[in-house]
């Protein structure tokens, strides 16, 4: 979504799609003005047993805008996307990163099963896509 989809984040979903009222409820209490944090949607999901992506429409539902995400490419203020290339990119994991792309892209749960399979932050692996000019898409709760 673009900045100009702010606000109609809703019109990404068929009208009857219907929310799930124990997610909305959960969602409820981790707004806060500036919105939601990833990592405390990611909590949500797995409090309820529910997959990222039901939450990530619950909250579009809500008009409700994801911040901080957890690969640091949206939701900073006030640079938007904090993540910057690495400089230098260990060969596992640009091999772990290339071996896992789909359409020449690396989705968000991939990256994360990487830094847990390699023992590095998330950010470390958004970085050298960065660095390699590989685009991070889907993301597990829609946002992009």
């Amino acid at each position: 979504m673009t900045h100009e989809d702010k606000g109609h984040y809703a019109k990404k979903h068929p009208p009857e799609r219907k929310v799930k009222p124990e997610v909305l409820n959960a969602l409820k209490k981790q707004i806060s003005d500036k919105g939601v944090s990833c990592s405390a949607l990611h909590k949500v999901a797995s409090d309820l047993g529910e997959s990222p992506a039901e939450v990530g429409v619950t909250l579009d539902f809500l008009e409700v805008a994801i911040t901080k995400c957890q690969l640091g490419l949206f939701g900073y203020r006030p640079e938007k996307k904090i993540v910057k290339p690495a400089e230098i990119i260990p060969q596992e994991l640009e091999e772990a990163i290339r071996n896992n792309l789909a359409n020449n892209r690396l989705t968000c749960k991939s990256a994360w099963e990487i830094a847990e399979g390699l023992g590095i932050k998330r950010m470390e692996v958004a970085s050298a896509c960065e660095a390699l000019e590989i685009k991070i898409s889907p993301c597990q709760l829609g946002a992009f």
